[in-house]
């Protein structure tokens, strides 16, 4: 597959965003190919990385999560060993859902799930203060979601290796 996506790629693409429950030949009719077409099309894009996994998108709510928390850790040393047993541990709390290293005053930047802020209190002292490293947290919730979707756009081009 070459670098640059041409006008199915991308459409293939912005629908299994949508919905990647789509069968073959429902995606197929949505952006005009045969169905074996766009089985081909579909695997080159899953061969090139473009597409790199099918997810189903779960209800925090319904499965008891009524606190998602943006939280901002700061390490108090970034040797490599700690770094990594961090690294490692975070990999391992489920109720960690994302984790970013990120620029700026913090280090990292984690999003949380709890069911309540009182279950939140606890997994802070319980959880992230025994983290290796942690020497500062700040904690901010979320009030309401207000673009949550997580779609990429799709460029016109691919972006260069």
């Amino acid at each position: 597959m070459t670098d640059q996506l041409d006008r199915l790629d991308r459409r293939l693409m912005e629908q299994l965003q949508l919905n990647a429950r789509l069968t073959v030949a429902e995606l197929a009719e949505q952006v005009a190919l045969s169905p074996s077409a766009c089985w081909r099309r579909v695997r080159l894009l899953e061969e090139a990385g473009y597409i790199e996994a099918y997810t189903a998108q779960l209800s925090a709510s319904r499965l008891g999560y009524g606190v998602l928390a943006f939280v901002s850790l700061m390490m108090g040393s970034h040797d490599k060993k700690t770094t990594r047993a961090f690294e490692m541990r975070l990999a391992e709390i489920p109720e960690i859902i994302a984790c970013h290293n990120v620029s700026g005053r913090y280090d990292f930047l984690l999003e949380v799930v709890a069911p309540d802020l009182q279950g939140f209190g606890e997994f802070t002292r319980d959880v992230l203060q025994t983290l290796p490293g942690v020497k500062e947290i700040h904690s901010s919730f979320s009030l309401k979601p207000v673009k949550a979707n997580r779609r990429l756009p799709i460029p016109d081009q691919a972006s260069p290796r």
